[in-house]
């Protein structure tokens, strides 16, 4: 996955998440503003959404705002990537069990990308938003990710990974990063602290199904030192919650299926 991001797309996108962020109605100047565009390339970008028919323009506040076909585009993904049930409920689930932030990660290329976050209800909490990407070889959850691929697969990512990478300082050895993997394949989790963020951790499991095809893993995510402090505690809620939530729903929705 090429790191280089077409201008128009950031943007369109960004303004996008802007909506989503103030929840009202912004003019021209506040999206320029904001992201320090120049005016007539914020006004090109918001009158292609406008006759795509996903902004609506007011000529009289003189602001534009999102249509309900923003709404309808995503509202399949989350029954897609979860089911009716199961796995939103064990998010839940793990979020008040735990008070610490709950993740879904995903593979994208060659990253490891946050697709659903359910935040920490205390004032120091791990912070993240849905979409962000960590590199795949080094992060917690993408360790958890590649210890579900084979060994061969796992060497040709490294292989694109380090092709890609121009610091040297962050190309992976192969050799360790497997050592690695086999300690987690073992122990069936993964507890990953001060990887990508100092002072931060992560404590996760795989999901024990596929979502169209994708790895799915679960993370509780806050600082090392409540981590570490209710490791024992978050490990057991993880195998518990996915044993209650998610393994129980596969079956039945199988069984249902069969009959």
């Amino acid at each position: 996955m090429s790191k280089e991001v077409i201008k128009t797309a950031k943007r369109l996108f960004e303004i996008l998440e802007y909506f989503d962020e103030v929840q009202r109605p912004l003019s021209l100047k506040e999206v320029a503003l904001r992201f320090g565009y120049p005016v007539s390339s914020a006004s090109a970008v918001l009158k292609s959404m406008v006759v795509l028919g996903y902004v609506d323009f007011d000529r009289y506040s003189r602001t534009y705002m999102p249509t309900m076909r923003i709404v309808q585009l995503g509202h399949w993904v989350q029954g897609a990537l979860f089911g009716e049930r199961g796995i939103s409920a064990l998010v839940n689930h793990l979020n008040k069990e735990t008070e610490e932030t709950v993740s879904i990660a995903t593979q994208s290329d060659l990253y490891m990308q946050y697709i659903h976050v359910q935040p920490s209800p205390r004032a120091i909490q791990f912070s993240i938003k849905p979409g962000t990407i960590r590199p795949l070889a080094r992060s917690g959850l993408g360790w958890m990710l590649l210890s579900a691929r084979s060994d061969d697969t796992i060497e040709k990512l490294v292989r694109r990974i380090n092709f890609e990478e121009e610091d040297r300082k962050k190309k992976v050895d192969l050799k360790e990063l497997m050592q690695k993997l086999r300690k987690i394949r073992k122990d069936g989790y993964v507890i990953s602290l001060h990887t990508v963020t100092a002072g931060a951790g992560v404590i996760g499991m795989l999901l024990p199904e596929r979502r169209h095809g994708r790895i799915l893993a679960i993370g509780v995510g806050g600082p090392v030192e409540r981590l570490v402090s209710k490791r024992t505690q978050i490990l057991r809620s993880l195998r518990e919650g996915i044993d209650k939530f998610v393994t129980r729903e596969d079956h039945a929705s199988a069984t249902k299926s069969r009959n």
